[in-house]
């Protein structure tokens, strides 16, 4: 009963929105909690809004990933923070003057406080690093020109450019593992990093980046599994407009992956690192810690999120199948969704993120490869 209202209303609020009216408020009361599940005979939609979002919430990717690196240095996130505020300005017109004053902020951080940024820098890293602000500061000027010539698609290619540049910078601020995964895990693979995973289906090509920072084991587990081959020629079994698309479910009666060392189902537990904390929180969804109202560090707001799928009544339940979360800031707004603390994410899809809109159930993905970072992944080791 429960799936058939929510799946009705689910498909009189998609109407609503598609002739411009406002979203209405739903309330868990009324919908229930959603699961994100492999229930064939009863898979329930989400609910849809709680609250509408406070704030202006990251909803990109890659600037959720920059945020999320386990760094302290305020020089260098200034920089970011003034290079990213030049897309507000970018979407308005005759903004220029605003644009330039944040690229003139941002130079004058990287050129007076040059010596701090490379001190967060080890030693054996620091000629990249060095290489990486020698770029930053050109293309800071180029951008500049850019503003000169009133070219937007310039200003926005450089400004993508650039952050790449910052967040590659951040990557080599980070010196070592921040913290100790718990021993009861120490029999799952873990993703001491981050690693880049290439999707290739059959609507085309995308990347993802996998952030073991964050979500350790959930991470370890996906990067094992690509590496594997397990998710080779799979299909999605579930795809459903402005919500997610998931695949990961293997052949036959098992829903998750069978360890042939072990010849037992491999699960996983929920995994969210709260802002704010040192590690994750592990085993219990945070509504259940009484932590509802924390954000984690990876939240449901972005579209391509990866969030780990999980039976609908056991957290600790996850394996092998994920799903992309199709951010939609009214149905599922930045903040407010409630995926946020009752599944894992553990990554973004950072290019060609126009692919999961094509993508539809029976669809496949046709290889999914480690194409950087495989390094990052760390074996159990066997107990002698």
């Amino acid at each position: 009963m429960l799936h058939s209202l929510s799946h009705l209303m689910m498909t009189a609020l998609k109407r609503w929105l598609k002739t411009g009216a406002l979203v209405i408020l739903l309330t868990v009361s009324l919908l229930g909690i959603s699961t994100i599940s492999w229930n064939r005979s009863a898979a329930a939609d989400p609910v849809l809004i709680s609250a509408l979002p406070g704030g202006n919430a990251i909803t990109d990717g890659k600037a959720l990933l920059r945020y999320a690196l386990p760094i302290d240095n305020e020089a260098i996130r200034d920089i970011q923070k003034s290079i990213e505020e030049t897309s507000e300005s970018l979407r308005t017109r005759k903004r220029f003057g605003a644009i330039n004053g944040n690229l003139k902020r941002a130079r004058r951080i990287l050129d007076s406080k040059q010596t701090e940024i490379l001190g967060s820098v080890a030693q054996e890293r620091k000629p990249e690093a060095e290489a990486i602000v020698a770029q930053l500061q050109s293309g800071l000027d180029d951008m500049q020109m850019g503003v000169e010539e009133k070219d937007r698609e310039k200003l926005w290619l450089k400004r993508g450019e650039l952050l790449d540049l910052v967040g590659q910078l951040e990557e080599l601020m980070v010196s070592q593992f921040p913290f100790e995964v718990p021993a009861e895990y120490s029999n799952l693979p873990q993703l001491k990093g981050r690693a880049t995973v290439e999707f290739v289906t059959s609507k085309g090509t995308m990347k993802a980046v996998v952030d073991g920072y964050s979500a350790p084991v959930t991470a370890g587990n996906f990067i094992d599994l690509v590496q594997r081959g397990f998710y080779d020629g799979l299909e999605f079994t579930r795809a459903e407009d402005f919500y997610v698309v998931q695949v990961g479910d293997p052949p036959g009666a098992d829903e998750g992956f069978i360890d042939p060392k072990t010849g037992k189902y491999r699960s996983i537990p929920i995994e969210v690192l709260v802002e704010g904390d040192t590690e994750p929180t592990y085993g219990v969804t945070l509504e259940e810690s009484g932590r509802y109202l924390d954000q984690p560090v990876l939240p449901f707001s972005a579209y391509g999120t990866l969030g780990m799928a999980r039976p609908g009544d056991d957290p600790n339940g996850g394996s092998s199948q994920f799903f992309f979360f199709l951010f939609e800031a009214e149905l599922t707004p930045a903040g407010r969704n409630l995926l946020d603390g009752r599944y894992s994410v553990f990554g973004y899809v950072t290019e060609n993120k126009e692919v999961l809109g094509q993508l539809k159930q029976g669809d496949r993905i046709e290889t999914a490869r480690v194409i950087d970072g495989a390094e990052n992944l760390v074996q159990p080791t066997p107990i002698t």
